[in-house]
């Protein structure tokens, strides 16, 4: 199967749509804790960020076969990190967001995933842009992104860590 019916399009298609609908779950979130005197850390990586992660779904486009059979087996563990996903997004509730922001007495949230691990979020996003690749056997993109996703993650999860390390 190839062309515009193509299962790569539908899945890269969803994932996009997913990605947009977190992004703007994330902004609603952003302006309500600014509005409460939230303080957002390490803005300057945030394009990076972005740029990483648009071109690792355009990757996917440009450089696999459309016609390619997923592997199944990587499709449901890509499914299971959406359910993940889901339980951290509802696990943080108002105070998910893309950006690193911060809000003065707001407690450290230590419930869902949360009690097993200090940043599940980063996990789960590296597992995806690792997995995702894998479902169409491009193995070279999995390895490529994530060490590019790892990169930023460093950084990112410093600044997280010292903005939080103000509220613990």
């Amino acid at each position: 199967m190839s062309g515009v019916g193509s299962v790569l399009y539908w899945i890269v298609g969803v994932v996009a749509v997913q990605r947009l609908g977190e992004l703007w779950l994330s902004r609603r979130n952003t302006r309500r804790l600014l509005d409460q005197g939230g303080v957002e850390h390490g803005a300057r990586h945030y394009p990076l960020i972005v740029a990483v992660h648009l071109a690792w779904l355009a990757a996917l486009v440009l450089w696999v076969d459309a016609g390619t059979e997923p592997s199944w087996l990587f499709l449901v563990l890509y499914l299971a990190l959406q359910l993940a996903r889901v339980w951290i997004l509802w696990s943080l509730g108002r105070f998910w967001t893309v950006r690193v922001i911060t809000l003065r007495d707001a407690p450290l949230i230590r419930r869902g995933p949360y009690r097993f691990l200090r940043h599940p979020n980063y996990v789960v996003v590296s597992a995806e842009i690792a997995v995702l690749p894998l479902v169409f056997g491009a193995w070279e993109l999995a390895l490529g992104f994530t060490l590019a996703n790892l990169a930023i993650l460093r950084h990112r999860i410093t600044v997280e860590n010292a903005a939080l390390a103000e509220r613990a």
